[in-house]
């Protein structure tokens, strides 16, 4: 800025704030750190609605309440809607300053996505409703980032490759070497149990140990620098995913150990049977695919958001699973009627044919033969048929939500990738 005075004054829809040309030059906000690099007025007019060279003052007409928000984010990192305002409106004046929808904090990103679904914008990208002249601003331009530097910031663009798979190109390659590495040892486990696998194993057994080395190395690998990039390392530990990796790393550490220790694992009794489980423990290593694919993210969303409503609907299967397998038991054994069905000898062993009549499974393995018996099971099968759809719609509605707001996500992060590619 080659003119006016040394502060800085901007009136945002007649609310005045007084800066440095330092400030300003450093400013957070696209619009407003643009200003510095202007030479001439016709520069300055081009970025807000009008100038005063004798005050300094640019003049923007817009939102001034709204503005008071974002200048908030500014201060303090955090990012959320102006109560009372139109979300979309809200995300006007987030464009013209030059922030994106990921500067939001979550709640009100997830209330942005659902108001664009709610109107049919769920393929409208950001660009096409941005104010002309405006340059979009890349994640790395977020208030966070300006304020990282050096170590911190080298820290931060390490938890985003591994935490975030398509927040940039580094991601997606390591993302695409973890889902192979995670595909590979599923092969390996898989065949493990084969009946040939252990004369094939015996011909190429140092083949077998160095893709089994490898896979496991990766994992380890990934994992220790997840937790030391890990903003929160206690929250890194309580992460369920996380704690399945832990799990399915382990064990091969503990067969060498043994092994080097003259232990075989095959001979331990109930210590090598536990080493056999958390060995398989190793096919919950296809969860980290969630990461990567979109349904199994909205299937994985869609459960932690409807918990009351599979709830109440393993509430409704055990209440009628209880009644019928009393009734069944009562009337196919309990009675006493010349007929005994020992198939129902008890109650828990009815619960058996009680839970596939309702899911009208069916495998015919256990099945009445009084005639009270089959009634009862006509009854049966049609209250599982009736119980099991009643909390169907709030779920299928909220994975349908859940899909959009993952979707519109997606694309928001493709279209990051797209502008660093670019870059």
């Amino acid at each position: 800025m080659k003119f006016g005075k040394s502060i800085c004054v901007l009136n945002v829809g007649g609310t005045r704030y007084a800066f440095t040309r330092e400030v300003i030059r450093d400013f957070p906000l696209r619009r407003v750190s643009r200003l510095h690099a202007c030479a001439t007025e016709k520069e300055v007019l081009e970025l807000c609605d009008d100038y005063d060279r004798d005050r300094n003052e640019f003049f923007f007409d817009r939102h001034a309440q709204a503005f008071v928000f974002i200048m908030l984010y500014v201060r303090s990192g955090k990012l959320r809607f102006v109560p009372g305002v139109c979300e979309l409106s809200f995300y006007t004046e987030m464009l013209y300053w030059g922030l994106e929808s990921a500067h939001l904090d979550s709640c009100c990103q997830k209330r942005l996505d659902d108001r664009m679904s709610d109107i049919g914008l769920d393929t409208l990208s950001e660009g096409d409703i941005r104010v002309p002249g405006e340059e979009p601003q890349s994640p790395g331009d977020s208030v966070q980032e300006a304020a990282l530097t050096g170590r911190a910031k080298w820290l931060e663009k390490m938890r985003k490759a591994f935490e975030e798979p398509n927040s940039s190109l580094a991601a997606q390659l390591l993302a695409s070497i973890s889902v192979i590495f995670v595909i590979v040892s599923m092969i390996m486990l898989c065949a493990s149990t084969l009946p040939d696998w252990d004369t094939a194993k015996r011909n190429t057994v140092e083949e077998h140990r160095i893709v089994e080395a490898v896979c496991i190395g990766w994992f380890t690998a990934e994992c220790i620098v997840r937790f030391l990039v890990a903003k929160d390392k206690w929250d890194f530990l309580r992460r369920p995913l996380n704690i399945i990796d832990v799990i399915a790393i382990t064990p091969y550490y503990v067969t060498i150990a043994m092994a080097r220790a003259g232990m075989p694992g095959a001979g331990l009794g109930v210590a090598g049977v536990i080493l056999r489980v958390l060995r398989m423990m190793r096919v919950f290593w296809l969860m980290k695919l969630a990461r990567h694919f979109l349904g199994l993210q909205t299937l994985g969303l869609t459960l932690r958001r409807c918990y009351r409503e599979m709830v109440m609907l393993m509430v409704f299967v055990f209440v009628a699973m209880a009644i019928y397998s009393a009734l069944a038991q009562l009337l196919e054994h309990g009675l006493d009627l010349g007929t005994q069905n020992h198939d129902y000898a008890s109650i828990p062993a009815a619960a058996w044919w009680v839970i596939i009549s309702m899911t009208t499974v069916g495998y015919g393995d256990v099945y009445p033969v009084t005639i009270g018996g089959r009634v009862l099971g006509g009854m049966c099968v049609v209250s599982g048929i009736v119980l099991l759809a009643l909390p169907i719609t709030f779920i299928y509605h909220s994975f349908v939500q859940c899909y959009h707001e993952l979707k519109l996500r997606s694309a928001r992060y493709a279209r990051n990738l797209s502008a660093e590619m670019l870059q």
